[in-house]
């Protein structure tokens, strides 16, 4: 098998893949990147913690301009798992209205980004309907 790297250092490969956040242990927010400190409570202790895998779209754009290369249109999406917001495209399902609504349940998925000249692939992340 070849190897396989995640896109962001939150996402989880091993074993069922899943994000991971940081959370203070005083109020309970959680972040994605590093902090030194809480933005929610100023405080300075964190913990890491699974974020669950599955969700609700709370808000999206259908996105139909993009950078040279990134083929369009897409979703891009705020899904709530269980409290923590995450931002992430909505993929396996046409970027419509139709097909993609406030409230659907979502189920996060890997996507590959690309593979590098010594085979190692990037593998990012998404989320797409439940059912």
């Amino acid at each position: 098998m070849s190897a396989r790297v995640p896109l962001v250092d939150y996402l989880v490969l091993a074993g069922d893949p899943h994000l991971t956040a940081h959370e203070c242990t005083a109020c309970g927010a959680r972040f994605f990147d590093r902090r030194n400190a809480c933005a929610a409570c100023e405080g300075e202790q964190f913990r890491q913690v699974d974020v669950p895998t599955d969700g609700e779209l709370r808000a999206f754009t259908i996105v139909s301009f993009a950078a040279p290369g990134v083929p369009v249109p897409f979703v891009a999406g705020v899904v709530d798992c269980g409290g923590t917001s995450v931002r992430a495209n909505v993929v396996n399902t046409p970027a419509d209205p139709e097909h993609v609504r406030v409230g659907m349940k979502l189920r996060l998925t890997t996507v590959p980004v690309g593979v590098d000249a010594d085979g190692v692939e990037a593998v990012g992340f998404g989320f797409e309907p439940a059912s």
